[in-house]
């Protein structure tokens, strides 16, 4: 008889949000493919338990599922984890279970902590529909252009970005999405977990030239439609980009962006009496 794939959700941070099910999974499985074994051993350390590990990362996720397959063809029980959360959300393991299902391989999951949720449910903004993006592209122009393509999206957007680029991500959202409102959730479940919520351009001035520490989630407001419009908020939005040296043209034009309103009734309220 072939073995079973154990999915395993690991803390976002706080070990403490381990659950019973998951301890117990990883103390019985034969086997634990982890994206990092230096991390997961010290994890299993923790718990006491010192079942057999192997390195499932993106490196060499292509050769070592093989080696795992063959492993669950013969019969061992199998634990999958990432460094944190669920496997397979930005983390290795797509290969593997799509393997697994392919060769009629029993897989079943062990729900546990992911930041994508938790970065959502704390952001503020709306959680009734929303879509998850993962890591945009490094290269700007690769990355406005993904924004670009989300620009009149109504869902509410999550993000993943490294401390160091950031800055670089909130100025592309900025002059793609225009002012919209965001959450930046960072060390969350951690002693120094943050969540920056604001608009855009609030959220980049309280960051100034700052480079924040730990793991990043940005959660980004979706497109609002046009009954949602309300043409003095929005001027009052571009004043303020304005006031942060942008030109009143192009201060317009992100917030139409960003809002479904008129770029031109903006720019016209900007340079005419106050509405």
């Amino acid at each position: 008889m072939t073995g079973c794939l154990h999915i395993v959700g690991t803390p976002i941070g706080n070990l403490g949000d381990l659950t019973e099910r998951a301890r117990a999974t990883l103390a019985a499985v034969d086997l634990v493919a982890a994206e990092d074994t230096r991390r997961t051993g010290r994890l299993l350390a923790h718990l006491g338990i010192s079942t057999r590990l192997v390195s499932l990362f993106e490196g060499n996720e292509r050769s070592r599922t093989e080696q795992v397959l063959a492993e669950l063809q013969g019969g061992a029980e199998v634990a999958l984890v990432s460094d944190a959360g669920m496997p397979g959300v930005s983390d290795p393991g797509f290969r593997l279970v799509r393997a697994c299902t392919e060769a009629g391989i029993d897989v079943r999951v062990v729900p546990g902590p992911s930041a994508v949720t938790a970065a959502l449910v704390v952001s503020g903004l709306p959680v009734d529909r929303w879509v998850f993006e993962g890591f945009l592209p490094r290269k700007a122009g690769e990355r406005r252009e993904r924004l670009r393509g989300l620009a009149n999206d109504p869902r509410t957007l999550v993000l993943f970005e490294s401390p160091r680029r950031l800055a670089a991500l909130l100025q592309s959202v900025l002059a793609e999405l225009g002012d919209r409102r965001i959450a930046v959730a960072r060390e969350l479940t951690k002693v120094h977990e943050e969540v920056i919520r604001g608009l855009v351009s609030h959220v980049l001035r309280r960051l100034g030239d700052a480079t924040p520490r730990g793991e990043v989630v940005v959660v980004v407001e979706g497109a609002r439609g046009a009954e949602e419009v309300d043409l003095v908020a929005l001027v009052e939005e571009a004043r303020r980009l304005v006031g942060g040296g942008m030109r009143k043209r192009e201060a317009a034009a992100a917030v139409a962006r960003g809002s479904g309103g008129s770029a031109n009734e903006i720019y016209q309220a900007l340079v005419g009496p106050d509405v």
